[in-house]
């Protein structure tokens, strides 16, 4: 049981701002196992979206209570998914070269590229969340966060890591564990899309496999492998897909 807790928050520390106790201390097989835990984030986040929301749509208009329960989402993460986002793409859109596309990647600095992208990308979210029933965000929220960080870990299961240096610019990035990883990765991440009709995940695992796939391809492609960037960008791509399929649906 320690030894989950200690995964647990191993994952809480890389991939949140939510503090940690210092004597957790970090290892890089620990953070490979961690990767079971990263759908649960996905509750934690959405979670506090959806907590953020509820409690401003009864003062606000849903519009308004939407905005800042993503800005709220962002603010846990500390806009970690969006950063990689927005790096790949600066490097995908504008590097023809595998070394280009690294270099560009590692630059702190946003370009056009990414600018557009994220402008999108958040955009897309706002829309297609603003235009739900209000009393379905909340848990929308948290199966959409919790959902689109399955296929981070797919990716990691099925693919390689590539850096020229195995150093990501920040921080190490978490690798290939135990395939019961996976599939407890896989079990967390859908439970909370079962309170939502069943039509959609009918429509939105296969899509969102489908997509992953061709995703991995494309980068396997153009770069050998993945990134943290990578991952990041997929865990957005598949989070907007979600939130568009079920618009579509209802």
């Amino acid at each position: 049981m320690k030894q989950q807790l200690n995964l647990f928050l191993t994952a809480v520390m890389f991939y949140t701002r939510i503090p940690v106790p210092r004597a957790l201390g970090f290892s890089n097989e620990r953070l490979n196992r961690s990767t079971r835990y990263f759908p649960l984030i996905g509750w934690i986040v959405g979670g506090i979206g959806a907590t953020v929301f509820y409690g401003l749509n009864l003062l606000l208009p849903a519009e308004v209570a939407v905005f800042i329960s993503m800005l709220a989402t962002i603010f846990v993460t500390g806009a970690f998914h969006e950063d990689g986002f927005a790096d790949f793409c600066d490097g995908f859109g504008g590097g023809y070269t595998r070394e280009k596309i690294f270099t560009i990647m590692k630059d702190s600095r946003i370009g056009t590229y990414g600018t557009v992208g994220l402008i999108g990308m958040l955009g897309t979210k706002f829309l297609a969340l603003q235009a739900l029933p209000p009393l379905m965000i909340p848990l929308v929220l948290v199966a959409a966060h919790a959902f689109s960080r399955i296929m981070p870990v797919v990716v990691i299961f099925t693919s390689w890591y590539s850096r020229e240096d195995e150093l990501s610019k920040t921080k190490p990035i978490g690798k290939k564990g135990k395939w019961s990883d996976l599939l407890l990765a896989l079990i967390v991440g859908l439970l909370p899309a079962a309170f939502l009709p069943w039509q959609l995940m009918a429509v939105v695992l296969p899509l969102s496999l489908f997509i992953t796939f061709l995703f991995k391809k494309y980068i396997e492609r153009k770069i050998g492998g993945y990134t943290g960037d990578c991952l990041g960008a997929l865990q957005q791509i598949v989070e907007v897909v979600f939130y568009l399929t079920l618009l579509a649906l209802v």
